[in-house]
């Protein structure tokens, strides 16, 4: 008798992340959908058991995955079903893996563009001028320590696995121009390099500090692409002052400076020469001292002392927009920089909805 109420309880908590995972994806796919894309991506030809909703179930939620799953285990878990579906591994093994990733990129699009249907403030006269704009950055997260040698961590005291979604999201249609996942210790300064691969002319890109290498940005400028970026302080500066180029402070220079937005012509790299726009932004008095805060902590457990121009600086957001001033004012540079942001809650939401964890996307 116990070993049967033993084992009802068994199969009450197995069908119970099925219930759950059920309930999720019908919330937020309509069923039909589901299917439509398992069969536009041919990993449901024809009729069959292995649904599409029945697969995207099986490898996302609850105690439905785990780390190293394997074909025979997948297969395996849909037998406690409520209704069993009794599947074998070589079935499921013809869905793998070309179709299977085929069909998991396509709901991927569908649910992004689903969270994004929303016009995006300001989006319509901002982004007007351009064909395409893309918005790339990388959120990391966590993984089990035995993925460790394939997805190595950030190290320290850090977990030591984890991964980074790469992501270029398409504003204007919703869509990704690209995404891949990588370990956690690739640096966005080495992905740029994949991303500037997408330049043509006239398409914009937004990039966060960490993508801001001047190398990268050769490319886009030979495109005749545009960009915003932040701009990363160690770069040298020359100001363009009377059509001549003189290497400056910036530091003292915005020091000296007591309006609370200004606009410099610059050429970026002591090699590079990249033409471009300085926007410098003054912050409030509380954030710039807390931004001192956070480089002193974290100079001193690296054993360094921040420099004092570097200190200087956190007192302004510095914006370098490859763009001409009659396509954006100081002004809307200054709302184009935050709009990244709706990206990063779009994909928040959906790690919040799933109940997963998202690490926070690099500043």
């Amino acid at each position: 008798m116990g070993l049967s109420s033993t084992h009802d309880k068994e199969e009450t908590a197995m069908a119970e992340p099925w219930l759950s995972t059920g309930e999720k994806l019908t919330e937020f796919f309509a069923p039909a959908q589901i299917e439509a894309s398992a069969r536009r991506t041919k990993f449901v030809p024809r009729a069959s058991k292995i649904t599409g909703k029945l697969f995207l179930a099986l490898v996302t939620w609850g105690r439905w995955s785990t780390a190293k799953t394997t074909v025979p285990h997948l297969a395996a878990k849909a037998a406690p079903l409520d209704d069993p579906v009794t599947l074998t591994p070589e079935a499921l093994q013809q869905r793998m893996p070309a179709r299977a990733v085929a069909f998991l990129q396509d709901l991927r699009q569908t649910a992004f563009a689903k969270l994004h249907t929303g016009d995006p403030i300001c989006e319509g006269g901002i982004f007007a001028p351009f064909p395409r704009v893309h918005i790339a950055d990388s959120p990391g997260f966590g993984l089990p320590e035995g993925l460790a040698k394939e997805f190595p961590g950030a190290g320290g005291r850090g977990s030591q696995a984890g991964a980074k979604l790469q992501r270029v999201w398409e504003s204007k249609s919703h869509t990704f121009a690209h995404f891949a996942l990588i370990p956690w210790d690739v640096p966005e300064s080495t992905e740029v390099d994949t991303v500037v691969e997408l330049a043509r002319a006239g398409v914009r890109f937004r990039f966060d500090l960490g993508y801001c290498k001047l190398t990268a940005f050769a490319p886009l400028v030979a495109a005749q692409a545009y960009f915003l970026s932040r701009l990363n302080h160690p770069a040298t500066v020359r100001e363009v002052v009377g059509g001549r180029q003189q290497t400056r402070d910036l530091a003292k220079r915005l020091a000296a400076d007591p309006r609370p937005r200004s606009e410099k012509a610059l050429v970026l790299g002591a090699y590079e020469r990249i033409p471009t726009r300085l926007i410098a932004v003054r912050m409030p008095a509380a954030l710039s001292n807390e931004r001192r805060r956070r480089a002193h902590a974290a100079a001193k457990k690296a054993g360094d002392t921040p420099s004092q121009a570097y200190l200087t600086l956190m007192a302004w957001n510095l914006f370098i927009p490859k763009v001409p001033a009659p396509v954006w004012s100081p002004t809307t540079v200054a709302v184009a920089s935050t709009l990244r942001w709706q990206v990063e809650l779009g994909f928040r939401a959906w790690g919040c909805g799933c109940h997963t964890e998202q690490g926070k996307a690099s500043a």
